[in-house]
């Protein structure tokens, strides 16, 4: 089981760049139809500056910016034996093609369920952009059975 006194673990902080083919990789991948995710003057007619970055995609970045088998490593979690439990998104302001976003995550919960048969780590993170502006909350949890 993970430790209890893990709660409030920072880990860490880093940079991603959002790049327009990513964007348009994922809004196609999802299946999204609405050219704002696509096409770069359809959005900058709706009024964003640039492609805007889809609801899901903030946890893409994420999941990227952090080693998974450190963090495996710091909760005590086997890969053989993990899910993705849950996400949730909290959105302040859109973040767009060509903003560089900072993401800096902690520990927010361990608990179990079922008498122990699954432990729970909960991860959030902050998402500010190259201005200091507050994008997001993202909120993760792994369920190891």
């Amino acid at each position: 089981m993970a430790d209890k006194g893990l709660i409030g673990h920072q880990l860490g902080t880093f940079n991603v760049d959002v790049e327009k083919g990513r964007l348009r990789f994922f809004a196609k991948a999802i299946g999204e139809t609405d050219p704002v995710y696509t096409d770069e003057e359809t959005a900058v007619a709706a009024g964003y500056k640039s492609l805007p970055v889809p609801p899901t995609f903030l946890k893409c970045l994420e999941s990227e910016g952090r080693d998974l088998s450190t963090f495996l490593n710091l909760v005590g979690f086997d890969l053989g034996r993990i899910l993705h439990a849950e996400q949730s998104f909290v959105y302040h302001k859109v973040a767009c093609a060509g903003d560089v976003l900072t993401f800096s995550g902690f520990i927010s919960d361990v608990y179990e369920k079922k008498g122990g048969a699954l432990q729970f780590v909960v991860i959030e993170s902050r998402v500010t952009n190259q201005d200091g502006e507050h994008i997001a909350d993202v909120r993760s949890s792994l369920v190891q059975r």
